[in-house]
């Protein structure tokens, strides 16, 4: 495990080139689809071998985390097939611009028994924008013991300026995040401007033919930009969940039948005046999270449909 983080980097870069070449595999085998059949996971990880052979840098690759990127691969790919509502596309390559850096592989060692009732199935390492790597360990636990019923029962009507507006005539407000917004712009500001010296002074050296001409990767100042409007962000990210966390166990704990609008945010967001405050509010993982809360701690959750949820009735 330390090795993977010492070249966590080293990794992630040979994971992205492996589901490059696998994707580009699939994609081929699905456009000739009559000459070719589809691959499973276990096909797929037959041809690692032969792959292995003609790109010689995979066999620096961990082999776990090949075989879990034939089984998300494989995953996707049949949730694409089955798929009858037409809302699932066809699997595709990620953007150079996507900054998410992962790799996910199998944990092999005797340590797996350390926690209580607890078996450590899979990691996953993570280079985040800040520069600083996390590790996401995926378990299996037993269930969570039930929260004690209390009897009660609560409407949520969501909003902007509150979050949350409880039948009882509660209200709970939503997260400010307005100083890491600002503080945010500033960094985005300053990063702008100083890639686009960069690029000029990149320019530059091409133009005069520079015997040594520099490259984007050798200033470091918009880099520092970068990472500093990444961290601002991030914590703004952080607290915002925090603060969701606290609030929905709140409720579960409190109530034991939640009634919640059945509010499509896509939708919603197409508002230009309020797509940034619905944004802020994160109505969407307020949901999810008293979804599954809800579900673990033996408690109901009703989706209501929103017309006329607002309205005072004479």
């Amino acid at each position: 495990m330390v090795w993977n983080f010492v070249n966590g980097k080293n990794q992630i870069l040979l994971c992205c080139v492996a589901k490059i070449i696998i994707c580009w595999l699939m994609n081929e085998r699905y456009q000739n689809n009559k000459a070719l059949p589809f691959l499973g996971k276990c096909k797929l990880n037959y041809l690692l071998k032969p792959l292995k052979k003609e790109y010689p840098f995979l066999k620096n690759s961990d082999s776990s985390s090949l075989q879990v990127v034939n089984e998300f691969l494989t995953q996707s790919w049949k949730n694409f097939f089955q798929d009858k509502t037409g809302q699932i596309g066809k699997p595709r390559f990620h953007s150079r611009k996507y900054l998410k850096k992962s790799y996910t592989g199998y944990v092999k060692t005797s340590k797996t028994g350390v926690l209580q009732n607890t078996k450590i199935k899979r990691y996953t390492v993570l280079l985040e924008p800040t520069g600083k790597y996390y590790l996401s360990l995926q378990v299996e636990i037993s269930e969570p013991e039930k929260y004690s019923l209390t009897g009660k029962r609560v409407g949520i009507d969501v909003g902007v300026a509150d979050l949350a507006i409880l039948s009882n005539e509660l209200k709970y407000p939503s997260f400010d995040s307005s100083y890491f917004e600002k503080k945010a712009k500033v960094w985005q500001r300053k990063y702008a401007r100083r890639r686009h010296l960069a690029k000029l002074l990149v320019l530059q050296d091409r133009n005069k033919k520079v015997l040594c001409p520099r490259s984007l990767e050798s200033f470091t100042n918009w880099q520092k930009a970068q990472k500093s409007k990444a961290k601002c962000q991030a914590k703004a990210a952080n607290q915002r969940r925090d603060y969701l966390h606290k609030l929905t166990t709140h409720l579960v704990k409190q109530y034991d039948v939640i009634a919640i609008e059945d509010l499509k945010t896509k939708n919603l967001q197409k508002n230009h005046h309020l797509a940034k405050s619905i944004a802020n509010a994160s109505w969407r993982m307020f949901r999810q999270m008293l979804e599954y809360k809800c579900e673990w701690y033996g408690k109901k959750l009703i989706a209501v449909d929103p017309k006329n949820t607002s309205r005072i009735c004479s």
